[in-house]
């Protein structure tokens, strides 16, 4: 006979709350892998969010893909959130448990460069297998280009029909042609509307980035990262980083 379904059963609950595993007997140790955790189960859902959005803007459905592409900028934003509950750990805290991670870092988490990838930033880090695989496909912003060209706007072959395992150069024509929208955004409203939610993401990427540098610089100051990373120097060498560089640079265009 078929058990009821319950909520525990339906979440998964016993698997789901055993699978935090501290290695010291400090208490903050338990609060540093409920975060990760809750971070990978985001990821979890912004990827599947974003495959859905890649595959309705490669068939020209924008207004049916703005959804997933808001709710990746929501998600994004509760993760920057919980920023926030691990600075409650002090320097000294994570000092106590430190040691026991040995060489795991996020920089190792093929979910967050698998987002990347989705997005169209490409080339950073060790690739796991979701990145090698989402980075032989075409991006979201090579898809947004594609259907700014089935619009009619004139793009080039180096934006269009380039190696997609690269990473992306700007182009002036590609900066230009998106220009073109939000100059009449009335009459290209989808391919407007489309960008701004782009221009969501990469504003909410860039805000996690900062938090996070602000976070690891509260928490370890300028100590080397674990797992071999220079720590809070890295860090900071990715603030810059945008997924759709010409969605920025055309409004000093306008």
């Amino acid at each position: 006979m078929t058990e009821p379904m319950t909520y525990s059963r339906y979440l998964a609950l016993d698997q789901l709350l055993s699978a935090q595993h501290p290695v010291s007997d400090e208490h903050d140790e338990l609060l540093f892998i409920v975060i990760h955790q809750t971070k990978e189960l985001w990821l979890k859902q912004a990827i599947a969010e974003l495959e859905v959005a890649l595959d309705l803007v490669r068939t020209d459905r924008l207004v049916e893909a703005y959804k997933g592409l808001a709710r990746v900028s929501r998600i994004q934003a509760v993760m920057t959130l919980s920023w926030d509950v691990l600075t409650t750990m002090t320097p000294s805290d994570y000092t106590l448990f430190r040691g026991v991670l040995g060489t795991s870092s996020g920089f190792q988490s093929d979910q967050f460069r698998a987002v990347e990838t989705l997005l169209g930033l490409r080339g950073g880090g060790v690739p796991g297998p979701l990145t090698t695989r989402f980075a032989a496909q075409p991006s979201l912003w090579d898809e947004a280009n594609a259907a700014l060209a089935r619009a009619g706007f004139d793009l080039p072959d180096a934006a269009l029909k380039r190696d997609w395992t690269q990473p992306y150069r700007p182009d002036p024509a590609v900066e230009a042609a998106w220009a073109q929208v939000y100059r009449d955004p009335h009459r290209w409203w989808e391919l407007y509307q489309l960008a701004e939610k782009l221009v969501d993401i990469d504003d909410a990427l860039a805000t996690w980035r900062h938090k996070h540098v602000l976070t690891v610089s509260r928490v370890i100051g300028m100590k080397p990262g674990t797992g071999g990373t220079p720590g809070v120097p890295y860090l900071e060498s990715t603030l810059a980083k945008r997924a759709f560089p010409e969605l920025w640079t055309l409004r000093t265009l306008l």
